[in-house]
């Protein structure tokens, strides 16, 4: 009686979670393509090879992999030394990290703008810069300032993932190499890296999803479309235009979105079974 109780309970949930997930989940996106397609392929293909579309994907990917490639040096830096050095303001580095989990990405294009817009205190320096060297540097409405945006809403996510694993990890065993001579490139390349190989990877992913997806923080600072808009901009300002045709076209927009999130996904998965396969997650 117990047992046939039990699997009551297991199949309940498992219907309360399949139907919520095919509710809030599947056929939002389904409705998506359905909605992309639905003036047909040849209409399909010119939204997505529209000059804005394109544009909006370049400054995305840009952004992205530029956010990836800082986020991925200082994550693995900011972990080491939080996890292998002792140190005065050591909590207080690991309380900054977690800022933009705890504030709003909008607030944080506000504080890029007041910063360094045309009346920020770093204005001045940028201007010195610029006449110094002849550059026409801008950190605000250009793509700079949207990867900068990027940069910071997406920092935390690779240091996060990397910490609890260093400190599980301990540091016996880099001690034990260094008191054998090896140096510390080898010691990281031999020791420390195998360990956390694969809550590296799967914090670059998570940090790839965070920075396609941006739109709170990249939206105070990026005001030109088809020069510093990313997708999720020109997704809502095709949407924004009300006719039927831009409409379209942002369901267009959005299904390359829904392409790269699937993409992304598949990758995140892999990562966490060889991770689990490895006892690291």
């Amino acid at each position: 009686m117990k047992k046939n109780g039990e699997k009551i309970v297991k199949w309940v949930l498992i219907g309360i979670s399949i139907l919520f997930l095919l509710v809030m989940l599947i056929l939002p996106l389904f409705e998506v393509i359905v909605r992309a397609l639905q003036d047909g392929w040849r209409s399909y293909g010119r939204a997505i090879m529209a000059k804005n579309t394109l544009s909006a994907l370049q400054v995305t990917l840009i952004a992205t992999i530029i956010a990836l490639t800082v986020n991925t040096l200082f994550g693995l830096t900011a972990a080491w030394l939080i996890t292998k050095f002792d140190f005065r303001g050591k909590n207080v580095l690991s309380t900054l990290i977690d800022i933009p989990f705890s504030i709003s990405p909008v607030i944080a294009g506000l504080a890029y703008i007041m910063t360094f817009g045309r009346t920020g205190w770093a204005t001045p320096l940028i201007e010195k810069i610029n006449d110094a060297f002849g550059t026409d540097i801008s950190l605000v409405f250009s793509v700079p300032g949207v990867v900068l945006a990027t940069i910071f809403v997406t920092f935390p996510f690779i240091s996060r993932e990397i910490i609890p694993i260093l400190h599980t990890q301990g540091r016996e065993e880099e001690e034990a190499a260094s008191m054998m001579g090896a140096g510390g490139v080898t010691i990281f390349r031999k020791i420390t890296f195998p360990h956390i190989k694969w809550g590296l990877l799967y914090g670059m992913i998570l940090c790839t999803a965070r920075a396609f997806g941006e739109f709170g923080a990249v939206y105070a600072v990026s005001k030109a479309r088809g020069k510093t808009f990313t997708l999720p901009l020109e997704i809502d300002a095709l949407y924004m235009a009300g006719s039927s045709d831009s409409i379209t076209q942002a369901f267009a927009v959005s299904s390359l979105l829904v392409g790269m999130a699937v993409v992304v996904l598949i990758l995140k998965n892999i990562v966490e079974y060889h991770g689990r396969k490895k006892g690291v997650r």
